[in-house]
């Protein structure tokens, strides 16, 4: 929304205290999971889904480039983050590894850090089999970038190792770069906690 330039009304959901399986956000979102978008009178969930319905809606800037194989490549890039990465180092699933089969902190640690660098060693090794970049496709941000600097937010937190991974570590530095992604970023949140 940052990068469309859109106005919205930024409405924290504590997922952490277990805000969005309690009224009123479970009433809203069917799934109980965040993101969720409420837009002439839609409401959307699923990041990819919230992105893609952004993008369509307001084409200015693209987030996808305009030739079929870069919108395809661009699409995979995305899904390695959101499909591969995300949904097995999410919060609900490390809550599971501690509350229900009873792993330690440093083993749920090391839960996230193998399966995110694994997955990041994956993203790399796509990004090395298209042109050099500034972004991971092209020079302006796309929905790949999109799913990228989240990820990388979160591997920090549980700190993940970088080294080896240029082309990705560059496209992060560049999506940073941006006002735009300064503007999204946890810290600049109004409900962060350091």
């Amino acid at each position: 929304m940052e990068l469309k330039g859109l106005r919205y009304d930024y409405i924290a959901v504590h997922i952490a205290r277990g805000d969005h399986k309690k009224e009123p956000y479970a009433t809203l979102s069917s799934d109980t999971l965040v993101p969720l978008l409420e837009v002439d009178g839609v409401t959307l969930s699923q990041s990819m889904a919230i992105i893609e319905y952004l993008d369509e809606k307001y084409p200015t800037p693209a987030l996808l480039p305009a030739d079929s194989p870069g919108r395809a490549r661009v699409r995979a890039l995305a899904q390695s983050i959101a499909c591969e990465i995300h949904p097995i180092n999410n919060l609900r699933i490390l809550k599971y590894l501690v509350k229900e089969l009873k792993v330690g902190d440093d083993a749920k640690n090391a839960w996230y850090q193998h399966w995110c660098r694994e997955g990041l060693e994956a993203f790399e090794r796509q990004l090395a089999q298209g042109l050099a970049s500034t972004f991971c496709h092209g020079d302006v941000p796309t929905l790949a970038d999109c799913c990228l600097v989240p990820q990388i937010f979160n591997a920090q937190r549980f700190n993940v190792n970088f080294d080896g991974l240029p082309r990705t570590m560059a496209a992060y530095e560049a999506c940073m770069a941006l006002p735009a992604f300064q503007k999204a970023q946890p810290s600049s949140c109004p409900d962060f906690e350091p």
